[in-house]
């Protein structure tokens, strides 16, 4: 496998440089089975997480997004390495790619997880953060109802706000009003692996899409 790039550790998506959306790929030739339901890891980095899950969980399809070029040009080798035909990543800017992108998926998204984002903890920077109104917008466009929405932090303070952007939404219904004990999921990111190895706190809420009249 050739050397990765250098990878910024924090990339502005405000930046022109990720102004352009991401191009609408031709699904059938990305997933064996493009009908298959969707999950959408928004902010993946090396794809970790959705590569665990594409083993696991073979009658999904995992989408993983991400912003560092770098990391989404590895991803695709490892998952070509192995032949894992239900797994893509794509290069991109999540806040203004989501809806070309998806525009002409077969496949309903019927599940999006969004795991300890860059956090942006300057007040003039946190318009930076990918939970966005906007972002919240465009998922309750593309999901269908009873569609989930996974969210998670190791930091309070960005974990509550993604919420209260979720939480504002009438699309959207959250699951208990307090944190939830553990994931979902069969798969851990390397941030969630290391936090419970160090007994550090991870903050965890799931949406639902309702069926609006």
């Amino acid at each position: 496998m050739p050397p990765i790039r250098r990878v910024r550790q924090h990339v502005n998506p405000l930046s022109n440089k990720y102004a352009t959306p991401a191009a609408t790929p031709n699904w059938s030739e990305i997933f064996a089975n493009p009908q298959l339901p969707l999950h959408l890891d928004i902010g993946c980095a090396k794809g970790d997480f959705v590569r665990e899950m594409a083993d696991q969980v073979s009658g999904w399809n995992f989408l993983g997004l991400e912003i560092r070029e770098p990391l989404v040009e590895r991803a695709l080798i490892r998952r070509d390495r192995d032949q894992q035909h239900n797994l893509h990543f794509v290069f991109c800017n999540a806040n203004n790619s989501l809806k070309p992108l998806l525009a002409d998926c077969p496949a309903q998204l019927q599940c999006v997880s969004i795991q300890f984002p860059d956090p942006w903890f300057k007040k003039r920077h946190q318009k930076r953060r990918v939970v966005q109104p906007e972002l919240v917008d465009t998922l309750a466009e593309l999901m269908p109802a009873g569609g989930r929405v996974w969210l998670q932090s190791d930091i309070e303070e960005v974990c509550v706000e993604m919420c209260d952007r979720f939480a504002t939404h009438p699309a959207f219904d959250r699951k208990g009003a307090d944190w939830l004990s553990e994931s979902p999921f069969p798969a851990k990111t390397d941030r969630e692996q290391v936090g419970e190895e160090k007994g550090l706190n991870v903050y965890r809420a799931m949406y639902f899409r309702q069926d609006l009249p």
